[in-house]
């Protein structure tokens, strides 16, 4: 049996020793993270406390407000300096964490700039995504002013009793980021011009709590060492048109760090700018982080820990072998799994949940929609305490029907709280649709979702009714208590003349050999365009046809900002068509007849049409079931098809509530 040995030795941070070479890297908790009075939460707490207790060597939380005179209001909630209730909490946080067994610091922010409207920063910018709107200017004056603030932030974290600090943020093109990058920093006073001068906040910052908080108090910085960013808001997803920050300048920029006494590098990549490197989504490999963290590290001798899609135990275990990297920052997966680190120091990796980097869960409710952090694969993360898995108080014969991720996860957690349970599948495996999406060469971790689904069924005893439609009279047999249907949905079918000569969008992941060289995909939703990048990389002329005026916008919540900014840039790399506000006529044997938006008709050629139209609900079976008078649930796709987020929640929340 491998083992991660490397992976469990511990290294210090300054004079701080750390357990292993796992760490929470800080992410932004919503409105989980603080009370009414302005102190962590308890949802908050006992969130890190389980992460603790799960084998994580070193906990980073979120950036914590440390100016008080400058930013009109802070989007990152209360401040450390002015908030006593704050620091009652924070102590609490620190203790807690601590028994469970690891090291916690405290990540201190500077200022989030024109990330956000209102905001200063270095020189006048336009805020991102909002170019009509610009950020004022920061006068000398305010910019010693919030450094003096961040150093006394410093000194109340560590009476509070955190292990060292990390400061927040030299990435993601945060106020620090900006005013280190000539790009956004255009400033002709001591803070702009060359490297070291936009690095004198840097600098400042450091030495100031240093001085105030003593040389053995760590202290380090979260840094982004290459942007991807070509304009405002504009991504280059290869890189080569870089107006930020390059390599060389980030590695330029980790000797100076460590020359002015910063003790660790958290790094990463990318900015709001090209957010699909700051939060990469799965179309961005596993381990894409280590040859660039392996660069710096290269030329500093304070240790570097890597995040970003970090999740590859083997990889990383190679990395930290070779002295690549020093630890491994793990945010999204952290929350899909609070017990990572002690998984697979059993020995036991397959029992690990995936994080399948769909953003859903996490960017998505927190960046986009102001909602608390969560995940979709793991309904309980930052509800632990709200929502909880409840042991059953009275044993239950559950029925579900249907096999897919909605159904699992019912027999799951209805097995986990102690009920008998008993699941049927029509097909001659597990999974639903997400074996379709776990077929896409970037969506490995979809079928590792699945594989960790059916260990834990396997574990936990459920029993499987393979190749097995029920009828009223097998349930019957059954001796139900509860039905719950997770049926799932079929490919969408409107009555277009033609349609039958398309290729319908499973039919086309599962048998891409079938497949012309010249596609036409109608349905620009997330199935389409996924099909259209693993066409389009192998060479094919790729066009997708959608009504909508965008795509990927469909299916309520549509999809997260990174995930659609990467999808566009690869279309365009890769030279695929988008036709928008374009409704599909007739399928012909030449190709595909659309209406475009100004009303005419006109025929895109093509070898292989394919119908990417959505899903419907499979046919519904609580009507035809009531006579059973047994109470029935329907879930997931069943109530109208949905996100792999809601038919997990979906899953969860009705089988915790039997």
């Amino acid at each position: 049996m491998k083992t991660y040995d490397a992976l469990f030795q511990p290294y210090k941070i300054g004079k701080v020793e750390i357990k292993n070479r796992f760490t929470v890297i800080p992410m932004t908790m919503g409105g989980l993270a603080y009370d009414e009075e302005g102190g962590f939460s308890e949802n908050l707490i006992h969130y890190f406390e389980l992460r603790a207790k799960g084998g994580f060597g070193l906990i980073i939380p979120g950036a914590a407000t440390t100016d008080y005179h400058v930013d009109p209001y802070s989007a990152l909630g209360p401040n450390v300096n002015t908030n006593e209730h704050w620091k009652v909490k924070a102590k609490e946080l620190v203790d807690r964490v601590h028994a469970g067994g690891a090291k916690i610091f405290c990540q201190l922010t500077m200022g989030l700039g024109r990330n956000y409207p209102g905001l200063p920063g270095p020189s006048e910018n336009p805020v991102w995504r909002n170019p009509e709107v610009k950020s004022p200017e920061l006068t000398k004056e305010q910019i010693k002013q919030k450094i003096a603030d961040l150093v006394d932030g410093a000194v109340v974290a560590k009476e509070c009793g955190y292990d060292g600090v990390e400061i927040h943020a030299m990435h993601w093109g945060y106020l620090l980021d900006q005013m280190a990058m000539a790009f956004y920093n255009r400033r002709t006073d001591e803070y702009g011009g060359s490297l070291e001068n936009r690095l004198r906040c840097a600098k400042e910052i450091v030495e100031g709590i240093h001085e105030k908080c003593g040389r053995d108090f760590p202290v380090g910085m979260r840094l982004g060492l290459k942007t991807y960013i070509k304009d405002y808001d504009k991504a280059t997803l290869h890189g080569d048109e870089e107006v930020g920050r390059t390599l060389e300048e980030g590695i330029e920029i980790s000797k100076l760090l460590e020359s002015y006494g910063y003790d660790f590098l958290d790094t990463d990549t990318g900015t709001y700018d090209s957010f699909y490197y700051a939060c990469p989504p799965m179309y961005n490999p596993q381990g894409f982080m280590i040859p660039l963290a392996a660069a710096a590290k290269k030329e500093v001798s304070i240790p570097v820990i890597a995040g970003g899609r970090m999740q590859d135990y083997d990889l990383a275990l190679a990395a930290v072998e070779k002295g690549e990297i020093d630890a491994v920052g793990l945010g999204r997966p952290s929350l899909a799994d609070p017990e990572y680190p002690n998984k697979l120091r059993a020995g036991t990796p397959e029992k690990i949940r995936p994080c399948i980097g769909c953003n859903m869960g996490c960017f998505r409710r927190c960046v986009e929609t102001g909602e608390p952090v969560s995940c979709a694969v793991n309904p309980q993360a930052g509800r632990e305490t709200i929502m909880g898995l409840k042991p059953a108080e009275t044993k239950k014969k559950v029925v579900v029907v249907g096999g897919g991720v909605a159904g699992m996860e019912v027999a799951r957690t209805a097995a986990l709280r102690g009920h008998d349970v008993t699941l049927f599948e029509k097909s001659d495996h597990l999974g639903g649709h997400i074996v379709e999406a776990g077929a896409h060469s970037f969506k490995k971790e979809i079928k590792a979702l699945n594989a960790w689904y059916q260990n834990e069924l396997k574990e936990l005893n459920v029993n499987i009714k393979m190749e097995h439609e029920p009828c009223i009279k097998c349930i019957q047999k059954e001796n139900a208590d509860v039905i719950v249907l997770a049926t799932g949905s079929n490919v969408s079918a409107p009555k277009i003349p033609g349609l039958e000569k398309a290729v319908d969008s499973l039919t086309a992941i599962n048998h891409p050999e079938r497949l012309g060289k010249n596609v036409v995909i109608i349905g620009g939703g997330l199935v389409g365009c996924e099909i259209a990048m693993d066409e389009a990389n192998q060479g094919k002329k790729v066009t997708i046809v959608e009504a909508l005026d965008d795509i990927m916008a469909a299916g309520g919540a549509g999809a997260p900002y990174p995930n659609k900014q990467m999808v566009v840039d690869i279309f365009a790399d890769k030279g695929v068509k988008v036709c928008t506000n374009t409704k599909l006529v007739e399928v012909t044997d030449e190709g595909a007849c659309v209406e475009t938006a100004d009303g005419k008709k006109v025929l895109i050629p093509a070898d292989t049409v394919i119908s990417a139209m959505g899903f419907r609900p499979a046919p519904n079976l609580k009507e035809e079931w009531k006579e059973l008078n047994i109470p029935i649930c329907e879930i997931g796709d069943a109530t109208g098809a949905g996100t792999i987020l809601k038919a997990i929640w979906d899953g969860y929340e009705v089988a915790n509530s039997i």
